[in-house]
């Protein structure tokens, strides 16, 4: 295990009825004229926005809105939020809504106060050193933005090429407070949920796939949540209004990608890197959905290069009794990809994606381009290493054996 600083800011407020005490929890945080940010539905027509407005007014708290976040948001409507926040003096962020939502008003916090282009954060020609506030409302469980300091953001550069790129801040951008209540993942369909669940396990398995040695604890915390998820997950899809399972669902989320699975351990995210390249190319993608077509694939290569850390996965979790680690690897992987397609009805190929003729050789491109030339944590990948990757998730079957 390695030496680590682990800092939760995050209050969580979880359970029926969280949503009332939104006006508090704004008010603790100093906040006095806060920027409400949503996506395009569920926070006006289910009433939501309307009461926790009200909460807001009667304890004397200012807002202004902004609306339409979309999935895999871009950076349009993080600079009309910049702009809005300077000119009405907002000195808080409130988002409403799943990462997508989070995600902007966590590019906004950082932006208002820099100088410069807010997307230097993300390109790594500035760091983050100051930001507004940020609080939640999830309505939408999966992506663990509600307690990571991280952010996602597509930009659309010269030519209108997308990029897509993360930022991780340990502290700065962990929301304050979290408002967290089951019963608004009511009206989600199996789609949605099921997205939200492969995304929250892909958190974990980025990283449970580490060359950290010794690191039995957080070993053990990631194999109990992805167990937990595979034991919840179909109770949650069968109906939506068990709220026990929604319950143990959201807060498994929230474990997955708070940090507290990375303690003491490098990580690996060559997976969501992979996955944010086809998002970017091909934007109808859910995130959750490219995962679920990313990770398997991702994951039989390391079967025949590194299948060490999958065949304990396998044998840990899946009951793989195979007593040769590639063996035991390959059942691993069709293990997963079984629940990913049975249980949680995902894709497992491009085309099942929606992506008939994908271009790869533009993927690999700007994968190695916005991430560098040999990537990953668990196990380094050159260019040749991720276009196999990448022809797996056409259908083949076939990985080049380790030299």
């Amino acid at each position: 295990m390695e030496n680590f600083t682990y800092y939760s800011p995050t209050l969580y407020e979880f359970g029926r009825g969280a949503e009332e005490k939104i006006g508090m929890l704004t008010f603790l945080t100093g906040a006095t004229k806060v920027m409400i940010v949503y996506g395009k539905k569920y926070a006006k027509t289910s009433g939501l926005l309307g009461r926790l407005e009200n909460s807001l007014q009667t304890i004397g708290i200012d807002f202004v809105e902004l609306g339409g976040v979309e999935a895999n948001p871009t950076d349009t409507l993080v600079y009309e939020g910049i702009k809005k926040a300077r000119a009405a003096h907002v000195d808080g962020l409130l988002a409403v809504g799943g990462g997508s939502v989070i995600d902007t008003a966590k590019a906004i916090a950082a932006g208002v106060g820099y100088k410069g282009d807010f997307w230097d954060f993300y390109t790594g020609k500035a760091i983050v050193e100051s930001a507004l506030p940020v609080g939640v409302v999830l309505t939408v469980p999966g992506a663990g933005s509600e307690g990571s300091g991280n952010s996602v953001i597509t930009h659309i550069g010269e030519e209108g090429v997308p990029v897509k790129l993360s930022l991780r801040t340990d502290s700065i951008l962990k929301p304050r407070f979290a408002i967290m209540n089951p019963e608004m993942t009511f009206t989600l369909s199996a789609y949605q949920t099921a997205v939200g669940i492969t995304d929250m396990m892909s958190h974990i398995l980025e990283r449970y796939f580490s060359n950290t040695t010794r690191v039995e604890v957080s070993d053990r915390l990631c194999e109990g949540l992805l167990m937990a998820l595979m034991s919840e997950a179909p109770k949650a899809l069968s109906d939506p209004t068990d709220y026990q399972a929604r319950a143990n669902v959201e807060w498994a989320a929230t474990l997955a990608h708070n940090g507290i699975v990375g303690c003491g351990r490098r990580e690996d995210w060559t997976s969501h890197a992979m996955e944010h390249e086809i998002s970017a190319l091909y934007p109808k993608v859910a995130h959750g959905a490219g995962l679920a077509v990313v990770f398997p694939a991702w994951m039989a290569f390391m079967a025949h290069h590194k299948p060490s850390k999958v065949a304990q996965l396998g044998r840990r979790i899946f009951d793989v009794d195979e007593r040769d680690d590639r063996a035991a690897a390959i059942e691993t992987v069709a293990s997963l990809r079984a629940f990913f397609s049975v249980v949680l009805r995902m894709p497992l190929t491009f085309k099942a994606l929606g992506v008939e003729n994908p271009d790869i050789d533009t993927l690999v491109a700007r994968l190695h381009t916005n991430k560098g030339e040999e990537i990953g944590g668990y196990y380094r990948l050159t260019a040749a290493d991720t276009r196999q990757i990448y022809e797996l998730m056409l259908g083949g079957e076939k990985v080049e054996p380790a030299s």
